[in-house]
């Protein structure tokens, strides 16, 4: 470890350093040197940087610092061999250390040891605490700490002065020593003795192994001040479960922990401790000595403590005489009650419910709470809140600010520190906490303005980390982990945004969370979803419908032919338009935009939705509800009650349902609808299989229209060169080889018509976007759609009618002018919208 070579070096809290933070201007982040005049000024990064990423876990990854982002506290790396990169948030690693040394020349030899010499180059040990206690010596040439955490260089050999960077956030940082130790220096000097140093040294690692908990039961807390001080004594220990503490003081064995935990495995509402006191294995009073003294919990003197009145008033006395909760101390939207076991999650759970508020729980002797309850509650007049007040709590509705999530983070855990060892392990935090609001609404809002799609909540058992993963442009990205113990709390607090029943964790679940009621700013909405998982768990994932309003027919990528050959279609007074793709490939966003175009005040449009994401102005929308059977089914009936020009139905599941959209297609409306299929020509195959009749089907169909979603490659970033003639001939194979040998194109036609259409002076283009901070050094910015258009001509028909192959279907499109997803997506690439690899990996051949 007192290699400086080594892989990397990290520190924390200098009193000397500079207070000045590096700069991150537009142009990247301001990388500082050695504070010495052999080496360069602080510099910019400019681009991508070789580095090594140290994990949490101590694991080392080799990759590229694409940047490094001050405002926000993260790093943005990619690690081959992923496509994409991955942004870390300081919390998230130990440090990061470029590759790319600062080389200086070799001192002058008769420059080496005069002390007058400008070209300082010295040598200094340092040592690194991180949170945990792992440690890590070496050497380093300078060093600057500020806001961020620590920069150290670490000197290539010791001949080399040539030195690395490396940076330590300031969150993974306990603390660090740059010099020669105090001791040393006290030696070095003659102003102690080597044994007087190890006496101190000795005394002062007494004084850091004796236990908080040991120090806060011997006080006799009966103040507030103490009272807060004891708490934030607390909050400063290591997290200890109660089982551990009742082992560490020997109250128990081993064998009657594990017979403990798995009786406590059936029934969850009884904590740890209380189950044990049970059994007889420990008596109450055992179990207080250890949640005072294992567990940091402040034992507060009740009888003689200043309790405060508006403590009292905001809990019913009846409730505090039931749960056997005594309120204290109100501060800053947290109640601090007495307790004679403060690991009951059931009762806080309770009180917080009442009070609408952050309980803080302490501990109390023993039978001293059913005296001083009651006369706490004399004292001060509040014998029950007003029943109304109990009835009619006002809708809990936080106000919250864009904390970054580092912050937020920061705060829950300081929350649940102060909870002690509750030994539910995944009820340490709770839903109604105020920083898990925050954060939840936070992710949510910056989920919207990033542009992402779906949001992922992934709960893993265990003691693994609940993972949070953001959708955007059709590919799942890193968003954050939070520990295990925020599982259930998380869960819960979206299903209550939701109305979804809390206690139901066997069933999938789903609902909609309006969210302008938890920020009236922010207009928009989201369906839930709950999953359960193995091991009693649930997963959680958000859709954002962020855009209520249709998108303009022009506006949806379709090319020329195929946006008047649509619009012809949907023109048509009767008969079946349907729009196909796999889930998430736009098929909603494409019918509103084709019923936006015909929605005019002469025509009575219905819609059958499930849900309805998109609204318009003069559409009658209905959503279905197939728990109390109003199925599409037996909506496109009632419709056709209804006297409608167009019938709109959101998805065709079962042959019922298509049956009907056919004879109301046939009987002289206009009927739009979706379907699960990857191509045109194989949803009227799916269609017949399904039992349709041949020849209804193929009179009442107009068009299908198949379409995928690509991501639209980066305007800001995209450079473009001259096609080589090698990927110039690739591409017109890849489009050629789906045409019946005798309806072919030429090569020579087609490249001719591509060079009239898409080319810069005479030659055609090869896009390239290597990645910009407006894209994320992604290289992608949003999505572009990919589409396939069959119209239903005579001769397809007649092929309907006889029971065609799709293969069949296919080539009598591509004769009459059909292009395939994988010929579109082509000609896009062309453009300039995206690239082949989206293309190959959203398309069949």
């Amino acid at each position: 470890m007192n290699d400086p070579s080594q892989p990397i070096p990290w520190p924390h809290g200098s009193a000397d350093a500079p207070a000045a933070s590096p700069g991150a201007p537009a142009s990247g982040f301001l990388w500082p040197c050695p504070p010495y005049v052999a080496y360069p000024q602080a510099e910019v990064q400019r681009g991508p940087e070789a580095c090594e990423i140290l994990g949490l876990n101590n694991s080392r990854s080799v990759g590229q610092l694409l940047r490094l982002d001050a405002a926000d506290r993260l790093v943005q790396i990619n690690v081959p061999p992923a496509r994409n990169s991955m942004p870390l948030k300081f919390s998230q690693f130990r440090a990061v250390k470029l590759q790319r040394p600062l080389n200086v020349a070799p001192r002058d030899e008769a420059d080496l040891n005069s002390p007058l010499s400008l070209d300082q180059r010295p040598r200094t040990p340092f040592r690194i605490v991180f949170n945990g206690g792992v440690e890590l010596k070496g050497v380093t040439i300078g060093h600057h700490h500020d806001a961020l955490g620590l920069f150290v260089f670490p000197p290539v050999s010791d001949t080399d002065d040539s030195v690395r960077r490396v940076f330590v956030p300031r969150e993974v940082l306990m603390h660090f020593e740059i010099g020669e130790r105090l001791g040393d220096m006290l030696v070095k000097d003659a102003l102690a003795t080597p044994e007087q140093v190890s006496a101190a040294a000795v005394e002062q690692n007494q004084l850091r192994q004796r236990r908080v908990g040991d120090i806060l039961v011997e006080q006799q807390i009966v103040t507030a001040e103490q009272l807060l001080m004891a708490i934030e004594q607390q909050a400063r220990m290591p997290m200890v479960r109660i089982g551990e503490a009742l082992l560490a003081l020997e109250l128990v064995t081993q064998e009657q922990l594990e017979q403990a935990l798995v009786q406590q495995r059936d029934d969850r509402s009884v904590p740890l401790g209380e189950l044990l006191v049970r059994k007889g294995v420990i008596t109450r009073a055992q179990l207080q000595s250890a949640l005072a003294r294992k567990m940091g919990y402040p034992v507060v003197d009740v009888e003689k403590f200043a309790i405060e009145p508006d403590a009292v008033r905001k809990l019913p006395l009846a409730v505090a005489r039931r749960l056997e909760v005594l309120p204290l101390v109100l501060r800053e939207g947290k109640l601090i009650v007495a307790m004679e076991d403060p690991t009951r999650r059931d009762a806080l759970d309770e009180v917080e419910f009442i009070t609408q508020l952050k309980v803080v729980p302490t501990l109390t002797k023993l039978g001293t709470l059913q005296f001083a309850i009651p006369a706490a509650f004399d004292r001060f007049g509040a014998e029950a809140l007003p029943r109304s007040q109990v009835d009619n709590l006002p809708d809990f509705q936080p106000d919250f600010s864009l904390d970054s999530s580092n912050k937020l983070i920061e705060s829950l855990e300081r929350d649940s520190s102060e909870r002690g060892g509750s030994t539910d392990e995944d009820s340490a935090i709770e839903q109604s906490d105020n920083s898990l609001v925050r954060l939840i609404n936070s992710m949510i809002i910056e989920a919207h303005g990033q542009g992402v799609s779906d949001i992922h909540i992934e709960t893993y058992p265990g003691r693994e980390k609940l993972k949070i993963r953001f959708r955007r442009d059709g590919v799942l990205q890193p968003y954050l982990e939070l520990p295990h113990t925020y599982r259930n709390a998380m869960i819960a607090r979206i299903k209550i945004m939701c109305d979804l029943d809390i206690s139901e964790r066997r069933k999938p679940q789903d609902g909609k969370i309006n969210f302008a009621r938890f920020s009236a700013q922010h207009k928009l909405e989201l369906r839930v979803a709950t999953i359960p998982t193995n091991n009693g768990l649930e997963d959680v994932v958000m859709r954002l419908l962020a855009s209520s309003k249709p998108m303009p027919l022009d506006r949806i990528g379709l090319a020329p032919a195929n946006l008047e050959a649509l619009k012809t279609a949907v023109a048509r007074p009767y008969g079946m338009v349907l729009c196909v793709g796999p889930t998430g490939s736009g098929k909603t966003t494409t019918l509103h935009s084709a019923l936006s175009y015909i929605n005019t005040p002469e025509r009575k449009i219905w819609t059958a939705e499930d849900p309805v994401e998109i609204t318009q102005a003069g559409l009658r929308q209905v959503q279905v509800n197939p728990k109390i059977d109003w199925t599409f089914a037996k909506a496109l009936r009632a419709f056709l009650r209804a006297d409608p020009d167009v019938i709109m139905v959101g998805e065709i599941r079962d042959q019922e349902t298509a049956e009907i959209a056919v004879e109301a297609s046939l009987t002289g409306h206009l009927v739009l609808s979706t379907l699960h299929t990857n191509s045109a020509p194989e949803t009227i195959t799916r269609l017949l299989d399904m039992g349709m009749d041949p020849f209804n089907f193929a009179d009442s169909l107009l068009a299908v229209l198949a379409q995928r979603l690509v991501r639209r490659s980066c305007t800001a970033c995209q450079t473009s060169e001259p096609m080589t003639e090698a990927e110039l001939s690739e591409l017109l194979d890849d489009y050629l080889h789906v045409f019946p040998a005798e309806g072919r194109p030429s090569k020579l036609a087609l490249m001719s018509e591509w060079i009239k259409n898409h080319g810069k002076q005479g030659r055609l283009m090869k896009f390239t976007s290597p990645g910009c901070n407006a894209c994320g050094n992604t290289g992608f910015k949003g999505r572009a759609g990919l589409h396939e258009l069959l119209t239903v001509s005579k001769d397809v028909r007649r092929l309907i009618q006889t029971g065609a192959r799709a293969e069949e279907l296919q080539h009598a499109a591509l004769t009459e002018g059909m292009r395939t997803l994988r010929q579109d997506g082509i000609l896009k690439v062309l453009q300039g919208v995206t690239t082949l690899a989206e293309v190959h990996a959203t398309s069949n051949n």
